[in-house]
């Protein structure tokens, strides 16, 4: 059974669908201030659509296009980044957008 495209997922949930260990996501809270997640009673974390598609910008930023930490905070606040890899950056979170809407991912 599928969760709904807009529904929150535990971390182990956004873990599995985008191809990381939870370890991996609690590390990226500390570094990237765009990703903070609900916490509720016990520090368990949900994860709200937006989350999961910072998420999976920071994987691509860092895994695919060889960014450092730094340099993909920046890019994720639009500081020092070229406009057309910004542009390319925005859509294909666009892209992830309509992804998750029409429930494929």
């Amino acid at each position: 059974m599928e969760k709904h495209p807009t529904a929150y997922r535990t971390i182990s949930e956004v873990a599995r669908e985008v191809g990381l260990e939870p370890h991996v996501l609690r590390f990226w809270e500390s570094k990237f201030p765009q990703l903070q997640p609900l916490k509720r009673a016990g520090g368990r974390r949900y994860y709200r659509p937006e989350d999961v598609e910072t998420i999976v910008a920071i994987r691509e930023l860092l895994h695919e296009r060889r960014f450092t930490i730094e340099g993909a905070r920046r890019a994720l606040s639009g500081q020092d980044v070229p406009e057309s890899e910004l542009r390319s950056i925005l859509e294909e979170l666009r892209d992830i957008r309509t992804l998750m809407d029409s429930n494929v991912v």
